[in-house]
């Protein structure tokens, strides 16, 4: 693996010297509009990503500039963050199925001056961008992408983004520093909205290093991933890890029970990266001949069991390997593929570039095997983010006694692996997905018939959680559960529509006003078949929904 040193880690450098010393191997493989598998080698990414930069120079895009970028899983996503990264711009990715206030909060927030987005949801953000004054400039990819008959704001200036990359003319020159915000990376809000984490240049490489050195990618190497690229898992722990392998990126546009084994198969992949639940679907699947057709050696787990790690490697021929981290930071304990298989449980083995810490509420550090907050601190620069933008107090707020905290609870072993316990944080993972229990709880408030609502936690039967609510109707109203369910699949992303519901007279609290989360997730635990399931009442909540 070659190792780029620290005043080297950004986006375009690394490319430029991946362009010159492997140029001709493939670093992207995705399906084309005839449904072939296409490359792209590390030569044609640099090339492209140089005629993006120049693009956006053209249209006023420079360093600092804020762009959101609201793409699927496409070649184009990539080429427009790191022709952005090239500029010394910062993008703004955003998830795909953000909507209503969630989506302009996210345009607000970051100060986005302009959005790349595909043509299919200009509907969307047409609403979101009328009050996002920030934003002045629209790129669109897709038919009709930069067509006057485009619906959008007015004022807000709209280009094609196959246009932006045919621009001519020379390739800005511009000084990026390692240190140079790159990314702003929305991450869920526990206690009030979701963060804007600001990433540098340097975050996602060094993940990639740590990802391609501890796991073992090489340039024979074809990494998989159906998940999101505008989320970590898929952009660092699987883009960046084959680019610092020399390896090559398989790029699936999303998840698919019937078509993974497919995929996997014609793409050539050696590795794939799996959330909980998506693994367990794999788990799930009829067993086959087939089961062992394929070249995968190994597939990064988030979270694993035992159980698993023990299926895959005796059903498929799989290792699995794992990691914990987060947004804010880097993989901080990695289970390789040569860890003990009675470490499976765990998160991973602490490495010599972090530390760990595991403390009580008042940051007292507590022995080998008790419960605490997980706190980290990196051992070099630039591994972590540079802070929440625009929000200082919450950046402040992350460390105490110059460690990180992460608010996720955990233990280490006498061998140094982390085995995590519990979120701290007033957090919901449901498929994938972090979601806001704050950002839930006060869009559903804005209903007519509802005067106050707490989101919580309950076990999912695929791993992972699903999403319950309690409803406080309003003075006088009788909600009906599936009108709200409704109002929510118009207001906010597919995966936040609650599964569970229930009417309550109040919320239970402490003195001073905090809702007591905890006696409602235990009572709704309990008390689950009693629960209104939107599920049982045959409602389904649609991606595109």
């Amino acid at each position: 693996m070659h190792v780029y040193p620290r005043e080297e880690r950004t986006i375009g450098r690394v490319l430029a010297e991946k362009a010159q010393r492997v140029g001709g191997r493939p670093f992207l493989r995705f399906r084309d509009a005839e449904s072939r598998w296409t490359d792209v080698t590390y030569a044609d990414l640099h090339r492209i990503t140089d005629d993006y930069a120049r693009g956006f120079a053209a249209l006023g895009v420079g360093k600092g500039t804020t762009v959101a970028v609201m793409l699927g899983n496409c070649p184009e996503f990539l080429y427009t963050c790191w022709g952005l990264g090239k500029l010394g711009a910062v993008s703004v990715p955003l998830n795909t199925a953000a909507k209503g206030d969630q989506l302009e909060y996210y345009l607000r927030q970051s100060g986005s001056e302009w959005v790349v987005a595909e043509a299919d949801f200009l509907p969307t953000l047409d609403k979101a961008l009328r009050g996002a004054d920030t934003v002045s400039g629209l790129v669109v990819h897709g038919p009709g992408g930069g067509g006057t008959d485009t619906a959008v704001r007015p004022g807000v200036d709209v280009h094609d983004l196959a246009d932006v990359a045919a621009t001519g003319g020379e390739t800005p020159a511009t000084e990026v520093k390692p240190s140079d915000p790159m990314l702003i990376m929305y991450t869920s809000g526990t206690t009030g909205p979701s963060k804007g984490v600001v990433s540098p240049h340097s975050q996602g490489h060094a993940v990639g290093e740590l990802m391609a050195r501890h796991c073992e990618y090489g340039p024979d190497d074809v990494l998989y991933t159906c998940l999101p690229l505008f989320h970590g898992n898929a952009i660092w722990y699987s883009v960046y890890a084959a680019l610092w392998g020399d390896s090559c990126i398989a790029l699936a546009p999303r998840f698919s029970a019937r078509s993974f084994w497919t995929d996997i198969r014609e793409s050539g992949a050696t590795e794939f990266n799996a959330l909980g639940a998506m693994a367990n679907i794999i788990w799930q699947l009829p067993e086959g001949p087939g089961d062992r057709d394929h070249s995968v050696r190994s597939a990064m787990v988030v979270p694993t069991t035992r159980p698993l790690v023990d299926g895959f490697k005796q059903r498929y021929g799989i290792t699995v390997t794992s990691v914990f981290a987060m947004t804010e930071n880097c993989a901080v304990t990695v289970l390789g593929p040569h860890d003990p298989p009675e470490k499976a449980a765990s998160a991973g083995r602490v490495r010599d570039h972090v530390d760990v810490q595991i403390a009580d509420d008042d940051g007292v550090p507590l022995p080998v095997g008790e419960v605490g907050e997980i706190c980290i601190r990196p051992n070099g620069p630039g591994m972590i983010m540079l802070g929440y933008h625009d929000m200082p107090e919450a950046t402040v707020g992350a460390i105490r006694d110059l460690w990180f905290l992460t608010g996720d609870r955990g233990r280490l072993d006498e061998d140094g692996y982390l085995y995590f316990s519990e979120r701290k944080k007033e957090a919901i993972r449901r498929r994938g997905e972090n979601i806001s229990a704050y950002e839930l709880e006060t869009i559903l408030c804005k209903h007519p018939d509802v005067h106050e609502v707490a989101a919580v936690a309950v076990p999912s039967d695929l791993s992972e959680d699903d999403v319950m609510v309690y409803v406080v109707p309003a003075e006088g109203a009788s909600p009906d559960f599936a009108e709200l369910v409704g109002y929510c699949v118009d207001n906010m992303a597919y995966f936040m529509v609650p599964r569970y519901w229930q009417l309550i007279d109040e919320l239970p609290k402490t003195p001073s006003q905090k809702v007591e989360k905890f006696r409602l997730k235990a009572a709704a635990v309990e008390g689950r078949d009693e629960l209104w399931d939107r599920e049982k009442a045959g409602i389904t909540v649609r991606r595109n929904a």
